[in-house]
């Protein structure tokens, strides 16, 4: 005679039955969710059950909540939750026994949080710890139909197999709304620090010019209008894309960024509109585009002097209307988006040579933001020289304290065709090659050293030759050492262990002026 603890016959083989469903379930079932709403199935069809209820111990908390139900409504789940040792179902995840009421209606202990018991026959209420590796990870719990105590004694044994067998499945579950919550809060960080990091506030310069930039920033944030933003390559065009994106009310949603002059012409409309399964040879499956990636944030689409005259007719469209099709697609897809163009080129000119349309210049052009080129504000050069320094310090592990003057000079005289890009690698590259804690001139790049030198902006095509160079490194020599010892050039000579004829020969060649450093 088959058995399960005490219980023997035609029930016993029930149990057995429903308790082989239950293991075929979690056998095929992949998706772990599904799986627990599978088995409160099983047990409502199987065992007259009235409402199932599967809760889930919040990790690191002691508060408990639905994570799969049966007979409830979504509204009701989300009112259901325990912290230990509230009402049956946290008193049997704080003990680990379970528990039966023959009658919820009378016993003082049963909530009914979820307010989903109303006037009803008399109902029974079951409920088992699920335990995995010796800790209360859950409790399932049923109501059915009022019966005998033995009956229910039965039932609530038989339910702590099934608590047992999917003890497993629930860990997985719980691991992966950890998972899941763990995630969620990294996202929240990592938007935070990038609303952060791309602050108008955090992009470096005083300068008038750039004062304007930040006030039309602040006067288009949160407005829908499209920006076009020019200016020379390597004058932070995308800083101001970002920043405009994350001082709007778009900020917590995606911004994506399209170099359309990196994009080849014949994959640009795919990438930008996405494609159906089938539309080329290689599209193995539907893709979503960058503008239905965009919905709801901001799409930032980079040197957009560079796309072809047909993919700036679909463009066209997209601005006039917020709707397209795939490539290959007949459905028109609606998106609400923001669009951010930016270019280094003349459209104007493109215009006039016929490669750019006009209507769509037009359409960009709305909210115009001119980044002016380095050499145009001189007294922003020390401030972003300052900040790449304290940046590639951090980034390296370096401590170097200050530019030297001879650096400085540098620096101010050199016209910087490649923009503030130019000088962040520049500075780059001085701080791996500095090897004490001031960045001297020698260690710039010779284009630098030369364009100083001269006190002009030509680079000669050979570079800086050998005298340039040495009177460049001597001269930094002289004036640090006049600088630390205040213009006493007896101290200096001392110092370079050299006479003080020699040194006087050597600043008036050089061009030093000793009274700026008494």
């Amino acid at each position: 005679m088959v058995e399960i603890y005490g219980v023997s016959g035609q029930r016993a083989k029930d149990q057995i039955d429903i308790l082989y469903k239950i293991s075929q379930a979690i056998v095929h079932q992949n998706n772990v969710s599904t799986l627990l709403e599978d088995v409160l199935a099983i047990l409502d069809t199987e065992m007259g059950m009235s409402r199932g209820i599967l809760t889930l111990r919040k990790p690191e908390t002691d508060i408990l909540i639905i994570e799969a139900s049966k007979g409830l409504t979504e509204e009701e789940k989300k009112r259901g939750q325990y912290c230990l040792g509230e009402g049956i179902i946290g008193r049997v995840a704080q003990t680990k026994k379970s528990e039966f009421v023959q009658d919820v209606s009378i016993d003082p202990d049963f909530l009914n949080k979820t307010r989903a018991r109303k006037d009803e026959e008399p109902m029974a209420f079951l409920c088992v710890p699920v335990i995995h590796q010796r800790e209360v990870i859950g409790t399932i719990s049923i109501d059915r139909k009022t019966t005998d105590t033995e009956t229910l004694a039965s039932d609530l044994n038989f339910l702590k197999l099934v608590a047992d067998l999917l003890a497993g499945a629930v860990a997985n579950i719980r691991e992966q709304v950890e998972e899941h919550e763990s995630l969620l809060k990294e996202n929240k960080l990592l938007r935070q620090q990038l609303g952060e990091l791309y602050q108008p506030n955090n992009i470096v310069g005083k300068c008038s010019v750039m004062q304007q930039v930040y006030m039309q920033i602040a006067q288009v944030a949160d407005s829908p209008a499209t920006v076009l933003i020019r200016g020379e390559s390597g004058t932070g065009k995308e800083l101001v894309a970002h920043a405009i994106h994350y001082s709007s009310d778009r900020k917590n949603n995606p911004f994506i960024e399209v170099n359309c002059a990196a994009l080849p012409e014949n994959l640009i409309e795919s990438e930008l509109f996405g494609h159906e399964k089938g539309s080329f040879t290689g599209a193995l499956q539907q893709r979503k585009g960058r503008f239905e990636l965009a919905n709801g944030g901001t799409i930032f689409l980079d040197e957009i002097g560079d796309i072809s005259p047909s993919v700036q007719v679909r463009l066209l469209r997209v601005l006039q209307e917020k709707r397209f099709e795939r490539v290959g697609g007949t459905e028109s897809i609606s998106v609400n988006i923001r669009v951010i163009a930016a270019t280094s080129q003349n459209l104007e000119k493109q215009i006039e040579n016929g490669k750019f349309r006009e209507d769509l210049f037009y359409r960009l052009n709305v909210f115009p933001i001119h980044l002016p080129r380095l050499r145009e504000r001189r007294s922003d050069i020390i401030l972003l020289a300052d900040y790449f320094l304290q940046k590639f310090n951090q980034t390296y592990g370096k401590n170097i304290k200050r530019i030297s003057t001879s650096a400085i000079n540098m620096m101010m005289s050199y016209h910087w065709p490649g923009n503030v890009r130019e000088l962040e690698n520049c500075i780059e590259r001085a701080v791996l090659t500095s090897t004490d804690d001031v960045m001297h001139g020698y260690v710039l790049p010779l284009s630098l050293q030369s364009s100083e030198e001269t006190n002009t902006a030509t680079i000669p095509e050979d570079g800086a030759n050998l005298e340039t160079m040495v009177n460049s490194y001597e001269k930094e020599l002289i004036v640090d050492a006049l600088k630390k010892f205040r213009g006493n050039v007896a101290a200096v000579a001392r110092h370079l262990q050299t006479t003080q004829r020699i040194l006087h020969y050597r600043i008036k060649k050089l061009g030093v002026q000793i009274t700026n450093y008494k």
